[in-house]
């Protein structure tokens, strides 16, 4: 006798990225509400289960859906390459991120939530850490659910910067911002959302602001992240004002734990790297970012190292000024290569641990190891199907390395979210495509315009 079921998705090959990592060829996963029931042989599932509706077939790959640890969606989908590449870490960040941020309004930060999440989405993306960046959270909150993503985010929370004037907040202010962020959005849409005790961090946090983003975390339950070391000036600027690193200094003022994610942690030190794996602290690698900013990551970034000495190393894209694409296929790539010639290594970093930092160790930074990340029988149903019939997945002759090396988020064909199809045959299902870039177009203009900065462009426009 057979079960019912919802879902049954059919497949070339299965990427299950399960314990033991096996790819079922002429694979299935079978989905009831919003979970994987079962994942096994296309033949034995059929008979199996009876399902309202079956969809994949022999040329596709189906995979776990990819998580973002770090992307900005707000601030930067709408100004997208606005921001010269040739600018250095302060200026960038300073003089043109801060002021394109700050002049966004409400319905603005809701569309650029939404485009990052409809890129993510589209490149085989399901889950995201936001950057805890956002202004007015509960429009952006409004505009995630319909786009139907999973994630987490955060207000823009600092206590020491006085500028941008629409971001000042004194400590007690950034607290009780960052508190009722926290409480105001825990389970939101089902849990599918939620919100992060998150600041920016870098240098713009006062003590008793860090030990408070500690504490907010421990009483919801809920992880701790930021941003830190990037460049040297934080180092160099902790080590000025406590004599210690960052990390030395977080740690002893207890920040540093397993619920714990740093994003960039490329100026750091051997010492540093013992504490936070030590700690169970997890580190958000974003390799587009640390080449396009010129971190100096080939030269002295040791993601290798976190990664030997057991810290968790994830994935993230950072913002659409920095990396300029939400697509983590690529960030999945370019970590693939990046210490492979930094270090003149072809060990480092192989095809399928790349994707275990763009699935399982990304579902670990987000606190969801045992609900997404694979597909496995009990987990959520976040499932992507990558369409082969496509000139850079063919011939296909090894999965993984079709996965890093040659496919990218263009191939992604359908995607589902919670159990629910958000994206069919490459189109939306659930925002209206055709009038959305449209939108998009006139709000980044708009944005820009308000900023007052100048348009850098290099070549002359007629």
């Amino acid at each position: 006798m057979t079960e019912s079921i919802d879902t049954l998705i059919k497949a070339w090959y299965v990427v299950t990225m399960n314990p033991t990592r096996d790819i079922i060829q002429n694979g299935a996963v079978a989905i009831r509400g919003n979970q994987i029931i079962d994942v096994g042989k296309s033949s034995d599932l059929e008979t199996r289960y009876e399902a309202t509706e079956t969809v994949g077939g022999d040329r596709f790959v189906v995979t776990p859906g990819l998580v973002n640890t770090h992307i900005h969606i707000t601030g930067e989908p709408l100004t997208r390459g606005y921001v010269p590449d040739d600018t250095p870490f302060e200026e960038n960040v300073f003089q043109w991120l801060c002021p394109l941020y700050s002049v966004y309004t409400a319905e603005e930060e809701r569309l650029s939530g939404q485009l990052a999440a409809v890129e993510m989405l589209k490149s085989g993306t399901t889950c995201f850490l936001e950057a805890g960046t956002i202004q007015f959270v509960d429009e952006v909150m409004d505009g995630l659910d319909e786009a139907g993503i999973r994630g987490r985010i955060g207000k823009w929370i600092w206590d020491l910067p006085p500028e941008p004037s629409v971001y000042r907040q004194d400590t007690d202010e950034a607290i009780a911002n960052l508190r009722d962020t926290v409480e105001r959005f825990q389970g939101a849409a089902g849990g599918r959302l939620g919100a992060w005790s998150m600041v920016v961090g870098h240098t713009t946090c006062s003590d008793p602001l860090w030990q408070a983003a500690r504490a907010t975390a421990d009483e919801y339950g809920v992880g701790l992240s930021f941003h830190m070391s990037p460049a040297a000036l934080d180092p160099d600027t902790f080590i000025a004002a406590f004599g210690q690193r960052p990390m030395v200094h977080l740690g002893e003022l207890g920040v540093l734990g397993d619920d714990t994610a740093i994003t960039h942690c490329v100026h750091v030190d051997d010492h540093e790297i013992g504490l936070l794996a030590e700690a169970g602290t997890s580190v958000v690698h974003c390799p587009t970012t640390a080449l396009k900013v010129s971190y100096g990551v080939t030269q002295i970034g040791k993601m290798p190292e976190m990664v030997t000495a057991g810290a968790n190393v994830s994935l993230g894209t950072d913002g659409n000024n920095a990396s300029n694409y939400s697509d983590l296929m690529r960030a999945t790539y370019l970590v693939a290569g990046l210490f492979k010639d930094a270090r003149m290594d072809p060990q480092m970093f192989p095809a399928e641990k790349a994707y275990e930092m763009a699935t399982l160790d990304g579902a670990r930074t987000m606190l969801m190891q045992d609900e997404i990340g694979s597909l496995e029988p009990g987990k959520l149903a976040d499932v992507v199907l990558h369409d082969t019939d496509r000139p850079e997945w063919r011939p296909l002759l090894n999965v993984m390395n079709q996965l890093v090396w040659s496919a990218d988020g263009r191939g992604v064909h359908t995607v589902f979210v919670d159990g629910q199809k958000v994206v069919e045959d490459g189109r939306m299902t659930t925002i209206d495509e055709d009038t959305f870039y449209a939108r998009c177009q006139q709000a980044g203009e708009a944005v820009v315009a308000r900023s007052g900065l100048p348009d850098k462009a290099k070549f002359p426009i007629w």
